[in-house]
């Protein structure tokens, strides 16, 4: 199996983010929108159901969502970048969906797409836009931590989103290089 790494280059994240929403796949745009804003694992994100994300009966985008990781068992509140809340209301206003309806659906089997199939939408996406490397849903979880540590985000707080056992796993994660730590070197200019 190839190491899957974050995608470093913020002008690539926006190409691949953009792709399937410039041919008019809301589906598709709101699967890698979920999965860059929120740094879910791909089962998690589609165990999401309609009604997770949108409040039926008072007809809004919920601005946070609850859920149980599947693979730690913890619970969650992620709250949901503004961006994600319109793709959600644009996805919905296009569809008819029961609250109880997988977010991201199949609509052939009325279940959500598999995981095979979320990691072929993305490769095939990653593969358009010209992105040398392998590109799975993985990728995209990463994609989030490193771009939020470039941000400042402290790596403490990454480790927690990320539910890691230690700040030593969310550095391997994070997919730091040489590069990334000379940047730190070359841009702290103290007076002499």
């Amino acid at each position: 199996m190839a190491l899957t790494e974050p995608i470093r280059d913020s002008k690539q994240v926006q190409a691949l983010l953009n792709y399937y929403k410039e041919l008019g796949e809301t589906r598709n745009h709101l699967l890698i929108a979920i999965a860059l804003h929120t740094a879910l694992r791909i089962s998690d994100i589609l165990k999401l159901t309609c009604g997770d994300v949108y409040d039926f009966a008072n007809n809004q985008v919920r601005t946070q969502i609850t859920l149980t990781e599947s693979k730690t068992g913890k619970s969650k509140i992620i709250a949901l970048h503004e961006n994600i809340c319109k793709g959600i209301e644009s996805y919905l206003s296009e569809n008819h969906f029961a609250p109880s309806t997988p977010l991201i659906l199949n609509s052939n089997t009325g279940k959500a797409i598999s995981r095979v199939h979320a990691y072929r939408l993305i490769s095939a996406a990653s593969k358009a836009i010209e992105i040398m490397q392998n590109v799975s849903p993985h990728s995209l979880r990463k994609t989030f931590g490193y771009h939020a540590w470039k941000d400042g985000i402290s790596p403490a707080v990454i480790m927690e989103i990320y539910n890691h056992s230690s700040l030593a796993v969310t550095r391997r994660y994070l997919g730091v290089t040489q590069s990334d730590i000379n940047i730190v070197y070359m841009g702290l200019n103290f007076a002499s």
